[in-house]
């Protein structure tokens, strides 16, 4: 049963690396994230944020697949 939690981390983990990298490069080239001076507008930075926090959750899941791996040993 650990182990399969263990699987389900990871693969929450690498999806959240793989996806969310590539969406933040796409919200950066979107036209709605630069105002009329150059400048960062809310919606690149509300992005960011929610990026963010879907790699910490990553980092998390990682570390508790990790745990999970080592506790069903």
């Amino acid at each position: 049963m650990l182990v399969a939690l263990a699987v389900a981390l990871f693969v929450n983990a690498a999806y959240n690396v793989i996806v969310w990298p590539r969406f933040l490069g796409r919200i950066a080239k979107d036209p709605r994230s630069r105002a009329a001076d150059g400048s960062r507008t809310t919606f690149y930075r509300v992005h960011l944020v929610l990026i963010t926090i879907a790699l910490v959750i990553a980092a998390v899941s990682a570390i508790l697949g990790v745990v999970a791996l080592v506790v069903g040993t």
